[in-house]
Formats: C-alpha cells, structure tokens, sequence
C-alpha cells in the first residue's frame, strides 16, 4: 500500500502560518509534503503571488495525515 507524498518548493502559507519567535514560523499543511531542509526556499501567501520573502526550513514533520514545517524567515520583500 503506498503514501500519497507531495515535493514542495516553496512555502505557501494561505495566511495560515504562526509566528514562534521572532523570524521562526510554524505551518500545518493537509496531506504528506516534502520539502528541502536548509535550502533558502520562496515564501508567497499564494501560488500566484509575488514572493514575500525566504525562508530555511529548519524541521518537518507527519502525523494523522498532515505535515508541520518549522521554518526561519531569513529575507522579507517589502513594498516600501
């Protein structure tokens, strides 16, 4: 029997990120997910958005069918 596993390359967050400290965020995301650990990746609100920054992801976790990514915002894009 196989898992369904998705390859993520970037960090899309919906709105839906809480901020842990400072520049370290968590994410919940339904389903498996996979994403590269201490690669700086894009972070955009959507799939269509303009970046807002990047990130490293510093952990990943799988549980009851949906992943947690830690990660640490290392660049923000202002409009400013």
């Amino acid at each position: 029997m196989g898992m369904p596993l998705e390859l993520n390359t970037m960090i899309v967050t919906k709105g839906r990120e809480k901020r842990v400290e400072e520049n370290l965020f968590t994410l919940e995301k339904e389903g498996f997910r996979l994403y590269p650990i201490e690669i700086p990746v894009d972070v955009r609100k959507t799939i269509e958005s303009e970046s807002n920054g990047t990130a490293m992801i510093k952990k990943v976790e799988w549980q009851k069918n949906s992943t947690t990514i830690t990660y640490q915002l290392i660049s923000l894009n202002s409009t400013n």
